[in-house]
């Protein structure tokens, strides 16, 4: 393999950003995070990964409680994001006023790794007009970031433009697993190959989709089971990213010891993944692709001439998260973030411009419907 930035880092990071929580749901329970923190510095492990935004800022706070406080700076690597729509920020002073913040807060005195944070369409133009390229590259020429970089949710063809507009960053951060690989609302594979033909590094989040890959639905366990019944369906996805080439490190949000002990089991000695292991994972592709889902790519024909302003996409991106993987907990905080500024799918007139639309021929009218009674009681 050739050359790249964090080559050397070991391959499992440690996301803050699911960190354990006392009883009242709230508190960062600092104890046990301290107790994680120990056993994966002593596995070897380095990089941690949080972020301004993180758990209300206490994310930062209890990487300076449980490892910066505990560790010389030398024996980790830290990373932590810059983001635009954080609450407070309003403009160019106080969106640059977050590394300050970042770094009172961690005490880290300088951060290996830092990025802007979740770029997108949508808030793209705004990290431009706080002249934050700038920012952090003049940052990087103080010594208070060594490697800069962005975290990225969008479509492969706006990365290749991000790319080309900002050659000289350093690594990025992408959401990549075996579940998203072809997915038209992620695109990891597509988004993972525009990163290599630009030659950066990258540093993955989601491995595991959020944990629904740790629990995936039976059928697709059933093939994991039959190749390695020993095996965890977690480490069948981080072993998965962390045998692509150019990967600095796989970030894990891990919330318990036991989650924490796991992943450490196959990746203290981390083996990719040989040709038969990526023929299961293929088969599992296979199996996951056969499940009823709602065939929607996400290319909003549908959505400028409904008259309800339904984010159906949105909607059935939700509803997806229920029919593949049965979780209708997440399926409802889905939809209720996709159904914030627009109409809810039990608004739908049934009209049928949608339909006429749909290049996928979806019965748009039907899914709307099974989506609303699901995900609305």
């Amino acid at each position: 393999m050739s050359d790249y930035l964090g080559k050397d880092i070991p391959k499992l990071g440690f996301g803050l950003m699911r960190l354990p929580k006392l009883e009242d749901g709230k508190t960062i329970d600092i104890e046990q995070t301290k107790t994680m923190v120990d056993m994966f510095m002593d596995a070897g492990m380095k990089y941690f990964d949080t972020a301004y935004v993180y758990e209300g800022g206490l994310s930062e706070a209890a990487a300076k409680e449980a490892l910066v406080d505990r560790y010389p700076r030398e024996s980790f690597y830290l990373a932590t994001k810059l983001n635009t729509h954080a609450q407070g920020c309003v403009d160019e002073a106080t969106a640059k006023a977050q590394l300050a913040t970042s770094l009172e807060r961690t005490g880290a005195g300088y951060f290996d790794f830092y990025l802007l944070h979740a770029l997108g369409k949508g808030n793209y133009q705004s990290y431009a007009d706080y002249h934050l390229w700038d920012f952090i590259k003049e940052a990087k020429e103080q010594g208070l970031i060594k490697h800069y970089g962005f975290s990225f949710h969008d479509s492969a063809e706006f990365l290749d433009q991000i790319l080309t507009e900002h050659p000289d960053v350093d690594f990025i951060q992408l959401q990549i697993n075996y579940a998203d690989m072809e997915a038209n609302n992620v695109q990891s594979r597509a988004c993972y190959e525009v990163a290599r033909k630009h030659g950066k590094p990258i540093t993955v989040m989601e491995p595991v989709k959020g944990g629904t890959l740790a629990n995936p639905p039976k059928r697709v366990m059933d093939v994991f089971q039959a190749a390695d019944p020993n095996a965890s369906a977690a480490s069948w996805a981080i072993r998965f990213v962390a045998s692509m080439d150019g990967i600095i490190t796989v970030l894990s949000g891990m919330s318990n010891i036991a989650q924490m002990a796991d992943n450490l089991s196959y990746m203290k000695n981390f083996k990719p993944l040989n040709e038969e292991e990526q023929a299961v994972i293929k088969k599992a592709q296979e199996v996951l692709l056969s499940v009823e889902q709602i065939p929607c790519t996400s290319c909003r024909y549908c959505t400028p001439g409904c008259p309800m302003e339904i984010n159906i996409p949105g909607v059935f991106g939700a509803m997806n998260q229920y029919l593949i993987y049965d979780n209708l907990d997440g399926a409802k905080r889905s939809y209720g973030w996709n159904t914030e500024k627009g109409g809810k799918a039990s608004a739908c007139i049934q009209c049928g411009q949608c339909e006429g639309e749909c290049p996928q021929h979806i019965t748009i009218i039907d899914w709307l419907a099974r989506s609303a009674e699901l995900l609305e009681n």
